[in-house]
């Protein structure tokens, strides 16, 4: 399997392209590392390609927050300024004056 370059990067605020939810990326996969149940559960017409970055997110919608394991194809910028209101990122993260996410010094490696 090739591995591709993440287009996006840990601490950046993105929303699904179909389904109307946005968090923050908290780690990446180069490539899909779930299960493949969990693979098998999206509707094949959707079902993305496993050779490409994956991303774990702190997300949000609506009505609630979870995390979220979303292919690089189904993610684009989301630019609108917002914060995200997961209870985890604040713990995770430090947002700057700008709107950015950094990782807390408590969370690095």
């Amino acid at each position: 399997m090739k591995h591709h370059i993440a287009k996006f990067s840990i601490g950046q605020v993105v929303k699904h392209r179909i389904y109307p939810f946005r968090g923050v990326i908290f780690d990446v996969d180069p490539t899909f590392n779930n299960t493949e149940e969990w693979w098998q559960a999206i509707p094949e017409d959707r079902r993305p390609s496993k050779d490409q970055p994956f991303y774990h997110l702190y997300a949000e919608n609506a009505d609630s927050e979870y995390v979220a394991y979303v292919s690089e194809q189904n993610l684009v910028l989301d630019t609108s300024g917002d914060p995200v209101r997961h209870p985890q990122v604040d713990a995770t993260f430090e947002r700057d004056n700008t709107g950015l996410y950094h990782m807390r010094r408590s969370h690095r490696n």
